[in-house]
């Protein structure tokens, strides 16, 4: 059999997506475990791709594999296997051109104009840039900013706009006499386009973490969410006054957490078991009333032989039920902990949970 692709062989397009992922970074020269780290996958799930592909393509080898991935044009010439350190294109979120000021609120507040570090003043005066950063795409009203930063306690005097004189000034765009905060007869918002906000690539990661998750491609999808989780640098909106970053921070906290279920989830429907005890463990010991997260640490242990613990957590669960909220366990914690007991493996799926 020829090493090269031929007329009538087999082509790449009656390879899976994550068969031609494998079959290019098998063509810019990466070994299996680089393969493995590079597609977040296990290194004996790379050997078995590839595999498959020998066997669909009619291959003899992994050489012939690398000659055939140049042949068919999913490798190109000239770059080498160093240069190709992202083994295909995949979920990739594109940004058309880099924002001009980024604020990051998903920890503490935090900005950058032109890239460099920014002094946002006083805690109330961050309070209102936090408000306009988290209202995208519209106009917030001086009105609202007093409630949202002051509660039922508002200033004697007019101190909003003297702030978002202060904040206009430190975010002036450089070589411009423009700010990226705009006012208008019904108050004030951040110039479009011109500013990034955390939150919002958070939710664009979450979005292509979905779509993964509903192509078959969990690994990716596992990917795509741990790097939304990486956006986060603590608590959000940490340390800043008023009713509206109480609320945001309450809401961004629990985005946080259902995001760590959902990426867990993904985690042991792909069997990495062992590898999600130890967050599930953490998110448990913070959260011990979540009955979900206890739920997937006791389907997690049993499936990593560990049945006793799994009943363990059960118990002390069901006791923080009962002494915290004078309540017996859910359905989902029962049918799980009666599941271990009979050792019906085959219940103990994983139901998605929507991001």
């Amino acid at each position: 059999m020829s090493t090269t692709a031929t007329i009538g062989q087999p082509t790449v397009t009656t390879l899976t997506r994550q068969e031609r992922e494998v079959l290019f970074a098998v063509g810019c020269g990466l070994t299996d475990a680089e393969i493995a780290c590079a597609l977040a996958l296990p290194e004996d799930a790379v050997d078995g791709h590839l595999t498959g592909i020998l066997a669909k393509l009619e291959l003899r080898d992994r050489a012939a594999a690398i000659v055939h991935a140049f042949d068919c044009g999913l490798v190109v010439p000239g770059r080498g296997p160093r240069e190709a350190a992202r083994p295909v294109p995949r979920t990739v979120i594109r940004r058309a051109g880099e924002p001009r000021v980024r604020i990051s609120v998903l920890g503490p507040l935090q900005a950058w104009c032109e890239g460099q570090p920014v002094d946002l003043g006083h805690l109330r005066q961050q309070a209102v840039l936090a408000a306009l950063a988290l209202c995208p795409d519209r106009t917030v009203s001086q009105q609202e900013l007093l409630d949202g930063v002051w509660g039922m306690e508002p200033p004697i005097t007019k101190v909003v706009p003297v702030y978002i004189y202060r904040l206009r000034k430190v975010l002036r765009l450089e070589n411009s006499a423009d700010s990226v905060i705009q006012r208008d007869r019904c108050g004030y918002r951040l110039l479009p386009g011109a500013v990034e906000v955390d939150v919002a690539r958070m939710e664009e990661l979450v979005t292509a973490a979905g779509t993964a998750e509903r192509a078959g491609e969990l690994a990716e999808a596992v990917r795509v969410c741990a790097q939304a989780l990486e956006l986060f640098r603590g608590e959000p909106l940490a340390g800043l006054p008023g009713p509206f970053a109480e609320l945001e921070r309450l809401r961004l906290t629990e985005r946080r957490i259902a995001l760590v279920q959902r990426k867990l989830d993904w985690q042991l429907q792909l069997g990495r078991h062992s590898e999600a005890i130890a967050e599930l463990r953490a998110l448990a010991v913070a959260q011990p009333l979540n009955e979900p997260v206890a739920a997937m640490l006791m389907r997690a242990l049993y499936r990593s032989g560990r049945q006793a613990d799994a009943l363990a957590l059960f118990d002390r669960t069901r006791r923080h039920l009962a002494d915290d909220l004078g309540v017996p366990p859910g359905r989902l914690l029962r049918q799980t902990h009666q599941m271990i007991l009979r050792g019906c493996d085959a219940g103990l799926g994983l139901t998605p949970t929507a991001p």
